[in-house]
């Protein structure tokens, strides 16, 4: 395995950037380059998209660790390295497409971390091949409770779980979801479930939920009352009603993310990609539709939501754009306006492949304002990058055989590091220079970031 590191801007060496928090015209610049990673061996390869990585204080230490499953295979590994629990069960993780084989989409770890019967202790949760939400302990793996479920009529199971707050009364909710099990497969049943009467009805069902073709549903709470709502085309609230659904809508969505995207408007905003029709960006939230915009009715496909430039209020959208080679990325600011386009041609190392960047992740890496944005190389496990989503410009590249990429925050000084599952080893990156701002709390006290780093996948990260 390699591990020297390529750390380059604009042609200056690592040393003269060093401890440069962001230069004027809100462009970011490094903090100083990473050490070789830290490597913890896992016990078992995730492959093609079947599985993922998720991390969550698991023991009580108050330090991150990490669960990773595969096709038969959940384990737990402490920040240390040193290996919690390995489990061998049918944990649902989707083989493929999910609009064709089902829930939870390419690289979706299927599985979720909280604290969901109020005793001492977090719980590791997940659905597996036979419609059972399994319990465990999340320090010893032990199994706490098992439960089998009703699946929908018209669907083949349950396929995607996900923890909620939707009675106000902490993660004490769960979320299911499945697909229609013929023809083009959409997750549209949805039944949310009080933990503590997980055996008994359901708190709410629907089967008439429009969210992502391509990954399972994601919760925020928008409007910051303490609740969970479900994001999608429609936009359900806690109690299961429909609050909002996107006008004129066709096609189907491609991706989604919540954030604050316009600081002006109150709570969060969900901004979500169309595959179809006229190919457009949404900006939406409970109060309804607040910008669709199209960049020459290119497909958007992925996006990375974050503060990209400084000079412009609100968030930033950045695009990936659809072309299976030589992609086209834009951005739009948080108003729907352009601010700009390239070709990745033109801002990729040599040696990059011509199908440019996937699983694309807005990353706090420099501790400056301005984020970057960190990527792997596109259908195939190979190098990771840092880059500025509004130039394009590479920051820094990584060497590697990347099968997974996951940002979060793990090393606990509110900056995010670079997760990588290659085979059968987890590569952590992490920025070692001086952090500018260290008073700047954890990302992990946001619950609209706790809740996207539960329910990532390919489409969404």
């Amino acid at each position: 395995m390699r591990r020297a590191l390529c750390w380059a801007v604009a042609g200056l060496p690592a040393a003269a950037l060093a401890g440069a928090g962001w230069a004027a015209g809100g462009q970011s610049r490094p903090a100083g380059p990473p050490a070789a990673p830290r490597v913890i061996a896992l016990d078992f390869a995730v492959h093609e998209s079947e599985g993922g990585i998720i991390t969550a204080d698991l023991d009580g230490d108050r330090r991150m660790d990490f669960v990773v499953t595969a096709p038969g295979r959940v384990g737990a590994w402490r920040h240390d390295g040193r290996r919690l629990w390995l489990l061998e069960a049918q944990v649902r993780v989707s083989a493929g497409p999910s609009e064709t084989v089902g829930l939870s989409g390419h690289h979706a770890p299927g599985v979720q971390v909280a604290d969901v019967d109020g005793a001492a202790g977090q719980e590791v949760l997940f659905l597996d091949q036979d419609s059972t939400v399994n319990v465990l302990d999340a320090r010893t793996g032990a199994i706490k409770r098992r439960v089998r479920l009703p699946h929908p009529e018209g669907s083949e199971r349950w396929e995607h779980l996900v923890v909620a707050c939707l009675r106000g009364r902490g993660d004490r909710d769960v979320l299911l979801q499945a697909t229609n099990a013929r023809g083009y497969r959409m997750g549209r049943h949805v039944a949310a479930y009080a933990y503590d009467r997980l055996d008994g009805e359901p708190l709410w069902r629907t089967d008439s939920y429009l969210g992502c073709a391509h990954n399972g549903l994601r919760v925020a709470d928008l409007d910051g009352d303490g609740r969970d709502e479900v994001l999608g085309a429609t936009i359900l609230g806690p109690d299961g009603r429909e609050r909002n659904r996107l006008p004129e809508y066709r096609g189907h969505l491609d991706s989604i993310f919540s954030d604050d995207v316009r600081p002006d408007i109150p709570g969060l905003e969900v901004v979500a990609l169309q595959e179809g029709g006229p190919m457009e960006v949404f900006c939406y939230g409970l109060g309804g539709l607040i910008w669709r915009a199209h960049h020459k009715n290119q497909e958007p496909q992925n996006a990375a939501l974050g503060e990209f430039d400084t000079r412009s209020p609100g968030l930033e959208v950045w695009c990936r754009s659809r072309y299976d080679t030589h992609q086209k990325p834009f951005t739009f600011d948080s108003r729907g306006r352009l601010l700009g386009e390239y070709a990745m041609d033109d801002v990729a190392p040599a040696g990059w492949t011509e199908k440019g960047v996937e699983v694309i992740a807005p990353i706090h890496w420099t501790g400056s304002p301005v984020q970057l944005a960190a990527a792997k190389e596109r259908h195939k496990s190979g190098d990771v990058c840092l880059f500025e989503p509004l130039t394009g410009r590479f920051v820094a590249r990584f060497p590697e055989k990347a099968d997974r990429i996951y940002v979060a925050d793990v090393s606990g000084d509110w900056r995010e590091e670079v997760l990588v599952v290659s085979g059968r080893e987890l590569h952590i990156y992490e920025n070692t220079a001086a952090n500018p701002r260290p008073r700047e709390p954890r990302l992990w006290s946001k619950p609209h970031y706790r809740r996207s780093k539960m329910t990532w996948n390919y489409y969404s990260p």
